[in-house]
This record gives structure tokens, C-alpha cells and sequence, in this order.
């Protein structure tokens, strides 16, 4: 800048007095737009947060449905003959679990340990009582959590709703993973299947 410049800017600026401390400010606010995807976003960081040691999501994160609603679900690359096979309850059920009268914490930790014990003993297909909590002041919500805990357990493979002999909509078939002892076995005894033929 040189000397003329800096003349100039002074003579510009000579009648221009800073703004005084008590003037009034007017706060910026910072405009959040409520799009769907930010929702998601934020529920699913609520999730992980909510999150405990044994990965399942604490009750007040948890996906409410109804008493008589209908669970499903299955992973990617079930078959449809096997899921349906579920679904109607042609499986053998191994081992049962009752959540009756235990509150949502007891229940998150027995429904954990039921999953690890089945896997250890591989047990491939379970049930799960939740009941349906109609006269609740949180109807269904055992169900819910359940609902929501067993999709979470990479070692469920599918669940669903069961048969009326066996609870109807207050209890969930489970079908789960092979253990890696037992898909271990099955593949050398594929593999020495395939050796002895060739």
C-alpha cells in the first residue's frame, strides 16, 4: 500500500467511530433442516450410543410394535424354502427361553446368553416367549426389544413369529448360524467326500 493509498483510506474513514460495546447484538441462529436422512442419521448415533458391552440396544432406543404383530425376518442368502420352513414351525425346537416376569435389563442379558449357549451346543433352531404384553403399561414391549435384539446378533440367521402351539405372537422362532467347529467339520467331510469319489 503505498503512502497515497493509506491518505486516502484515512480520509475515507475519518468520520467512521466503532460501534460501541452495549450495542445491541442480534445472535446468528444456525438453520438445521429437518430432512429425513439427518433423522436417520441421528437415531442410528442414538443406537450405537445406547449400545452396551454385549451390543444390543438399551430399551429407550427401541423400535416399539404392537401386541399381535406379526416378527419377521431374515439374512441375506436364506433360502425361501428354509425361512418358510420356519416360519410354519417344521423345525425341531432345541431350546426354549421364557422372558415372563423379568424386566428389560434380565431379559437383554438372558436373551444374549441364550444365542451364545445355543451357538456353543449347536442348537440351530430355538424359542423365544416374550408374551405379548397387552394389559402393559408399555404393551409389547418385551417383544419389541426381542424384535430388535435378535437382528442385532449376527449368529441369528432368521426369526419369526410362531405357530399357535407354540405361543402364536407372544413367541419367536430363532434360527441360527452353525458354529465354526460344526461348518469346519462339515467341509472336511465334504472335502474327503469329494477325494475318496475322485
Amino acid at each position: 500500500m503505498t503512502e497515497d493509498d493509506s491518505n486516502l483510506f484515512r480520509e475515507q474513514m475519518g468520520d467512521v467511530a466503532p460501534l460501541s460495546k452495549s450495542a445491541d447484538r442480534i445472535p446468528l441462529q444456525k438453520t438445521i433442516v429437518q430432512t429425513p436422512g439427518l433423522e436417520l442419521r441421528r437415531r442410528a448415533a442414538q443406537q450405537e450410543i445406547a449400545k452396551d458391552a454385549d451390543g444390543l440396544t438399551s430399551e429407550e432406543y427401541i423400535p416399539m410394535v404392537e401386541p399381535r404383530d406379526v416378527l419377521e425376518f431374515k439374512r441375506e442368502g436364506v433360502q425361501y424354502g428354509v425361512f418358510k420352513n420356519l416360519r410354519q414351525g417344521k423345525y425341531h425346537i432345541d431350546s426354549r427361553l421364557d422372558l415372563h416376569r423379568l424386566t428389560v435389563e434380565q431379559a437383554r442379558q438372558q436373551v444374549y446368553q441364550f444365542i451364545r449357549d445355543c451357538l456353543k451346543h449347536d442348537i440351530r433352531c430355538g424359542l423365544i416367549t416374550h408374551g405379548r404384553g397387552e394389559n402393559r403399561d408399555k404393551p409389547a414391549l418385551l417383544k419389541s426389544c426381542t424384535n430388535q435384539w435378535l437382528r442385532q446378533l449376527d449368529e441369528v440367521l432368521a426369526f419369526h413369529s410362531a405357530q399357535p402351539q407354540h405361543g402364536g405372537t407372544g413367541a419367536t422362532y430363532v434360527m441360527l448360524r452353525k458354529n465354526e467347529q460344526k461348518r469346519t467339520e462339515n467341509l472336511e467331510r465334504h472335502h474327503k467326500g469329494r477325494k475318496f469319489r475322485g
